[in-house]
């Protein structure tokens, strides 16, 4: 597809003018959904069905894996669709929107297996709810993150978008984190059963009311975007051309790999938090969430400061400084602890947990905001080689 025509309403909303305010405010809430919501509450699932439901360990990470291989077989598959969809809502938005109700419904019964199922029902039920939950927030994401790269063209401008798209994912993952430790996982609730459906409803509704109000709040801008022109080859026929001419611009490769080891690394990370709190620093549930708010804080400082921090530097630079932050979050304490010269527990473990995940934190807000930033730049670059 050759690059489209863009009328003079559509070239203002793809982005000659810097977005709103208003607009930053609504787009951000689609990250609320994602990082905030989907990826918080998902954060405790591998405790959920390993310690209190007692599924075999080999078992759940079997079982979320099938869903990231899911996930990562059909996001290609989504983006080839946002990018050459017509309607009257644009290319985006109809995806996002029906994504609304499977996300919610997955997010939901996925803490909610029935009772005294079976270890092959439990796995099962993992399996079918993981998909389902990964799909269906892809089908949100993926045209989610397309979307903010149209919000702006500018280079700075595209910065100050992330810093609002990655607040609100803080802000978000705050409120899912606060509600759990305090109202669900209370007195040491993170081990027991009854509180984990109450807790998978209740972040269901909040992503209800993030996604929604997002799609709400844009669909007039995204509606005036510029819209392909019909493709006539169907989607799985020209997909693998498409993806090779994705990898053949080098800066999306190097972005690729680089995103792809750092999210991986984080997403273990996030996974085994709970076990590590509970069974090595030997922390309770209602302690747990302290240090949650201490890589809150870091997280908001990393993000606020961003903008700053690329003003001055390189984005390059800034992923930089922020992985070398991230990886001795990683180091430094679980090195110390290994070698048997630092291995505080308890209470005494809180203080130090909190400086390390609020080191941390600053790190993936840097990282959070220049990533993203620099992929819309790719995208602008790969228009400019291959005219799509």
């Amino acid at each position: 597809m050759q690059r489209s025509e863009i009328p003079a309403e559509g070239a203002e909303a793809a982005g000659s003018v810097s977005p709103t305010r208003v607009q930053k405010v609504f787009y951000s809430l689609g990250q609320a959904a994602q990082s905030g919501g989907f990826d918080t509450a998902v954060g405790f699932v591998f405790f959920y069905y390993s310690v209190v439901l007692g599924l075999s360990g080999a078992l759940v990470g079997a079982a979320l894996a099938i869903g990231l291989a899911f996930d990562a077989v059909v996001d290609p598959f989504i983006g080839s669709l946002s990018d050459n969809l017509k309607s009257r809502l644009g290319r985006r938005l109809p995806l996002m929107m029906a994504a609304i109700l499977p996300t919610v419904i997955s997010v939901g019964l996925l803490f909610s297996p029935p009772p005294d199922l079976s270890q092959p029902l439990l796995f099962a039920w993992l399996v079918v709810f993981s998909v389902a939950g990964r799909i269906s927030i892809s089908l949100f994401h993926v045209p989610y993150v397309a979307l903010g790269a149209e919000l702006t063209t500018d280079y700075a401008g595209r910065t100050s978008v992330v810093v609002y798209r990655s607040a609100a994912g803080v802000l978000a993952g705050l409120a899912i984190t606060a509600l759990g430790y305090s109202a669900f996982f209370a007195n040491g609730g993170l081990q027991r059963t009854e509180g984990y459906p109450g807790f998978g409803w209740s972040a269901g509704g909040i992503l209800f009311v993030c996604m929604t109000a997002c799609c709400l709040g844009l669909r007039r801008f995204a509606a005036a975007l510029p819209q392909p022109d019909r493709v006539p080859q169907p989607m799985w026929s020209r997909l693998p051309s498409e993806v090779r001419e994705i990898f053949a611009n080098r800066s999306f490769r190097l972005l690729f790999i680089s995103a792809l080891i750092t999210y991986l690394a984080q997403g273990l990370n996030a996974t085994l938090n709970s076990h590590s709190f509970v069974f090595v620093w030997l922390l309770k549930s209602e302690s747990i969430q302290f240090i949650s708010y201490a890589f809150v804080v870091g997280l908001l400082l990393g993000v606020g400061s961003a903008p700053r921090v690329q003003a001055r530097l390189e984005k390059k630079t800034v992923v930089l400084v922020g992985l070398s932050l991230l990886i001795a979050n990683w180091l430094v304490m679980q090195g110390a602890w290994l070698a048997g010269v630092y291995a505080p527990v308890g209470q005494a473990a809180l203080a130090p947990m909190q400086l390390n995940s609020f080191v941390a934190g600053i790190g993936i807000g840097l990282v959070s905001v220049a990533y993203p930033s620099m992929m819309a730049d790719a995208a602008d670059e790969h228009e400019h080689l291959f005219g799509r």
